[in-house]
């Protein structure tokens, strides 16, 4: 087994077990990690899922060696090309570069040891970025400078990841996946409905006319609007006031 899959309370942790081959993707690994993120959108007992490479290491993308990748809808990393309706995190330790960054990218957020390294570092061999990573990249750093990494291929170290906004937060080595876990149950203890909800507005919303995008908002709120009346009376209680409780 390439891809693990363990449960945590309320939070999944897939992990990418190839650290001989710096948990590089081959076709196996592609299959296995779509059918974990099947799994995870599909179980009700779970809520939040983190995403991880085991030994030290995050991702270094296509098996290079292997080369024996897919064309597949769901993308050739396995997974790149769909959406689940639930957040994501991803734990980077060490590097997460050519596919693998395109992996850290599908993930709703990035949690960074101070020794990973991002990097479109397929552009030295004349790989395309065909995992999402021309789409996604300039929507979390901006367009110049996602084409300076895009073109120029070179290495992105932490602290510039966090002034990018490409990761969203940076922890001592060895400290990113227990760090993201801890996000992933602090997220897990709020009402899910409108945890889902919002993230699917935002999403659904990316790249429309700001009046498109309030629509969508509006439409999608509405339809949870009862968790809110639940979370009024609580708060009218006495729960979460000053902060207590969150």
């Amino acid at each position: 087994m390439t891809v693990t899959y363990e449960v945590d309370d309320r939070v999944a942790i897939i992990g990418i077990d190839r650290p001989e081959r710096r948990n590089s993707i081959d076709k196996s690994t592609a299959k296995g990690l779509l059918a974990a993120w099947r799994r995870f959108d599909a179980d009700d007992n779970v809520d939040v899922a983190v995403l991880t490479g085991k030994g030290g290491v995050f991702s270094a993308g296509a098996d290079l060696k292997d080369f024996d990748l897919e064309d597949r809808p769901e993308g050739h990393l396995g997974f790149t090309h769909i959406r689940v309706g639930k957040p994501t995190l991803a734990a980077v330790e060490g590097y997460a570069v050519a596919g693998g960054l395109e992996l850290a990218l599908w993930c709703d957020l990035r949690i960074a040891s101070q020794d990973a390294v991002f990097g479109c570092f397929e552009r030295r061999f004349g790989v395309p970025l065909v995992d999402g990573g021309t789409q996604r990249l300039p929507r979390i750093v901006g367009t110049g400078r996602a084409l300076d990494m895009i073109l120029t291929g070179r290495a992105v170290g932490a602290e510039e990841a966090l002034q990018f906004g490409l990761a969203n937060r940076v922890v001592p080595a060895g400290q990113a996946l227990a760090v993201a876990v801890e996000i992933a149950h602090s997220i897990s203890r709020f009402p899910q409905e409108t945890v889902r909800s919002d993230r699917r507005a935002l999403l659904e919303g990316e790249g429309t006319s700001i009046l498109e995008g309030l629509r969508i908002e509006h439409r999608l709120g509405m339809a949870v609007m009862d968790t809110a009346v639940v979370g009024a009376a609580r708060f009218a209680e006495g729960d979460g006031r000053h902060g207590v409780g969150i």
